[in-house]
């Protein structure tokens, strides 16, 4: 760290002074600040230059600082060949402007896209309401698995694409944790997003070394071809010996309050050849998880065919895909 770079302890005594929030590339405070759900003040990590970019760590993995933007991560040579699925789930949030200014660190942190939560004249339980509107109300894009509190989907990329790597947070002052540990279960959800104390500074992410061999894909649905938060998304990787799965990690983001490790299709698919049938198998295991609401009731379906391309794209070694859903 250079000495014209903020220190991150000052940082964090700004946040608990003065109150408001930390802002990384401020595409999400930004939004939310023009809807009027957040007035700040905000306290800027734009100066700390040494949370970006990525580092080997010893033993072969990656340590990813927070700063460091999608764009860069998509482009990342050392990622594209030992993370391939960050790299493609990076490359496929939002819009090339949006990846050119949003951080890892403000994906994972971000907040939903709730529009009762994002309309300053209602109440919700994410700006200290007694209830959840959207659960009797309009929830078209809400979630389909889990019984918390609040029914609007994480919306975090990225968090879902590192537990299928499983990926540990750094956060300045404390413990590397799983980047799971982040959000929990989803029930301690109903007041944010995640589930750090607004001056904690997330600082990195620390990638294991990849297995040899293995496949990763990343697959969105969305309702149309515009740059939307995806409906489901999933990432895959597999690793082989010939033909038979000797590891999997699967996960999918649009689908509850928290992403989620899918460990039933893992089970599914660990010891067995990546035949079609297989797969198909394997990706039905999600309906065993769905609870939807009277809105998602659609989200079942594409739930499960989401996850089984994710799931063929890996065997196949076809990278990342895209599903357009009819509005």
């Amino acid at each position: 760290m250079s000495s014209s770079e903020p220190a991150l302890a000052d940082l964090s005594s700004a946040v608990l002074a003065r109150g408001g929030e930390l802002r990384a590339g401020g595409t999400d405070t930004t939004a939310r600040q023009r809807s009027g759900v957040a007035s700040g003040p905000f306290t800027d990590l734009a100066g700390a230059e040494h949370l970006r970019g990525c580092s080997p760590l010893p033993g072969g993995g990656l340590r990813i600082g927070a700063l460091t933007t999608l764009a860069a991560l998509a482009a990342d040579p050392q990622l594209r060949d030992g993370w391939p699925g960050i790299a493609l789930a990076a490359g496929a949030a939002a819009t090339p402007q949006i990846r050119a200014a949003g951080t890892l660190g403000g994906n994972l942190l971000q907040r939903n896209r709730c529009w009762y939560y994002r309309n300053p004249h209602v109440s919700c339980l994410q700006k200290g309401g007694t209830d959840c509107p959207a659960r009797t109300g309009d929830h078209h894009f809400g979630v389909v698995s889990g019984d918390g509190p609040c029914v609007a989907p994480h919306p975090s990329t990225l968090a879902m694409a590192l537990l299928a790597y499983d990926a540990h947070a750094e956060v300045h002052g404390e413990s590397p944790r799983a980047v799971a540990d982040l959000y929990g279960d989803g029930d301690a959800l109903h007041r944010g997003d995640h589930l750090l104390a607004p001056e904690r500074i997330l600082t990195a992410v620390r990638l294991p070394a990849p297995l040899p061999g293995e496949r990763a894909a990343y697959h969105r649905s969305t309702s149309r071809a515009y740059a939307e938060w995806p409906l489901v998304e999933a990432s895959v990787r597999l690793a082989f010996d010939g033909s038979t799965v000797t590891h999997a990690a699967v996960a999918a983001g649009g689908v509850a309050r928290v992403p989620l490790r899918l460990t039933e299709v893992e089970a599914s698919l660990i010891g067995r050849e990546a035949t079609p049938a297989v797969l198909a198998s394997a990706a039905s295991a999600v309906l065993g998880r769905c609870r939807p609401l009277p809105g998602t009731g659609y989200k079942v379906g594409l739930f499960r065919d989401t996850v089984l391309e994710a799931l063929e794209r890996a065997a196949g070694g076809a990278g990342a895909g895209e599903t357009v859903c009819a509005d």
